[in-house]
């Protein structure tokens, strides 16, 4: 096999891809990001022609799908399926997000799939879960934002509802599920068997709410829109400069304190109408009109050195090119560079997150449909032979 890993941490796993779109693609790519050999099964040619999740030499297309190897399979036709039990057989990971009835007819249901390998971890994500009231409806991120009260809390106070400008629903069940896929294989190291994992896009979506869904669960307050104030914590949120906006967090006894000190603002510090966080919260609006009057006379450069000097949370509000020219950024190596067959030389997000003595990294483009079909195959005991004539008949 010509392939390499992108980490050695997870280069002992194999994982089977039937993903498409957003949500699953997510989840395959935490785990081939760190080595795992992912194969991302793939209708032929011919076939399938939808473009859901973007044009392949798209950005977002090639973003979500490196680091994998690529077979074409026609899991509707009995021989596809067959192909894809016996590579079942040798697998630690099978993840889907197809909607919860397909995988049945199919016949590539988790316990259909756990009768040929007991050892194997099956994930699934879903717009809405695996069973109850809305498990056949098909489920999109937006649709998502709202039913599980997002865009109730995003945006300007009276704006009416807002989505989130990034596809938080799908990204945290992609993540969600890779991680309840990392427990799994944990724990069959104690047990010798796998499970079947489950995540959705609404149950993502409301675990990420945190503080704010516990807000109604345990106080019974109902959040509401606070635009570019934290909801809670004043002041934070966007104040104007001569040459635009910034960021600044300025809330807590201490912070508050160097905050005011630091801007010339010390009478605040005595003023009853903002003397704890509750206060400041209340009179939200009259503390950021005064700070506002402030800031609005100095620069965003001059601003931020001076009250990150003073140890006061700020920072710049970028477009996305000044979020990759930003030299922290290029510190961390947020773009990872990667040469492409056809694409050339191109840049996609990278891991967030660093590991010392296995480290992740770009290894390979997003592969071409089908690229790695005769490789994969071979490694399954199939000869040219057979290969052809699954060629012929559109199994591969």
């Amino acid at each position: 096999m010509s392939f390499t890993p992108a980490s050695k941490a997870l280069a002992r796993f194999k994982v089977l891809d039937l993903t498409r779109v957003r949500a699953g693609p997510t989840a395959a790519r935490q785990l081939a990001d760190w080595g795992a050999d992912v194969i991302k099964i793939e209708l032929p040619k011919g076939l399938d022609e939808s473009d859901m999740g973007g044009p392949r030499h798209g950005p977002d297309f090639q973003n979500l799908h490196r680091n994998k190897r690529s077979l074409t399979l026609n899991l509707k036709e009995p021989d596809g399926i067959a192909i894809f039990k016996r590579m079942v057989e040798s697998a630690d990971v099978v993840i889907e997000n197809y909607r919860p009835d397909v995988k049945f007819r199919l016949g590539i249901d988790y316990e259909t799939i756990r009768s040929i390998n007991k050892r194997i971890v099956y994930g699934s994500i879903s717009g809405f879960g695996e069973d109850g009231p809305y498990r056949e409806r098909p489920g999109f991120d937006q649709i998502a934002q709202g039913l599980g009260g997002l865009m109730s809390i995003t945006g300007l106070p009276g704006q009416g509802p807002v989505r989130v400008g990034i596809p938080v629903a799908d990204l945290g069940a992609g993540i969600f599920c890779a991680m309840g896929i990392l427990v799994a294989l944990l724990e069959r190291e104690v047990s010798g068997e796998g499970q079947w994992v489950q995540s959705s896009l609404l149950g993502a979506q409301i675990s990420l709410l945190d503080f704010q869904a516990a807000r109604w669960l345990i106080a019974k307050d109902v959040p509401g829109q606070a635009g570019n104030d934290h909801p809670t914590s004043i002041p934070t949120g966007v104040f104007p400069t001569s040459d635009g906006h910034i960021n600044i967090a300025a809330a807590g006894r201490h912070i508050f304190t160097r905050f005011c000190q630091t801007l010339g603002l010390a009478r605040l510090l005595e003023d009853p109408l903002f003397a704890d966080e509750a206060s400041r919260s209340k009179n939200r609006l009259a503390i950021n009109q005064i700070i506002s009057d402030v800031t609005r006379k100095q620069s965003s450069s001059e601003l931020i050195a001076k009250l990150n000097k003073a140890g006061v949370p700020c920072g710049p509000i970028n477009r996305m090119d000044e979020v990759f020219a930003d030299p922290q950024v290029k510190h961390l190596g947020m773009a990872a560079p990667v040469q492409h067959g056809s694409l050339g030389d191109i840049e996609v997000v990278n891991q967030p997150v660093k590991l010392s003595r296995t480290p992740s990294h770009i290894a390979h483009p997003t592969p071409e449909k089908g690229e790695h079909t005769e490789e994969v195959l071979k490694d399954y005991g199939y000869d040219d032979k057979a290969i052809a004539d699954f060629r012929a008949r559109k199994i591969v």
